[in-house]
């Protein structure tokens, strides 16, 4: 993985973790696409603030469908202490 800023801490929500598990899809494979620059299914509007964010020190926020067609966000709180894997509803 080619990290372009540190995730922190980890952590998951338990809907996003049932979601990953009935889908049979691993969080650390979206963790990977998320801390390499691949904001998932964000606008163009979006992955410009994350690209921004990158350098920044803002809050960073990808979205990823899973194979299920169950939606997915991973946020990175601004100070870098910590990421999380959600459902949007779950925000």
């Amino acid at each position: 993985m080619n990290a372009k800023f540190s995730l922190g801490r980890l952590l998951a929500t338990p809907g996003a973790l049932e979601a990953l598990r009935e889908s049979g899809e691993e969080a650390s494979f979206f963790l990977s696409q998320h801390a390499s620059g691949d904001w998932g299914v964000v606008d163009s509007e979006d992955a410009q603030l994350n690209d921004q964010s990158v350098h920044d020190g803002t809050r960073i926020l990808s979205a990823y469908i899973l194979q299920s067609d169950v939606h997915i966000w991973i946020i990175t709180e601004a100070d870098r202490s910590a990421t999380t894997v959600l459902l949007p509803d779950e925000y």
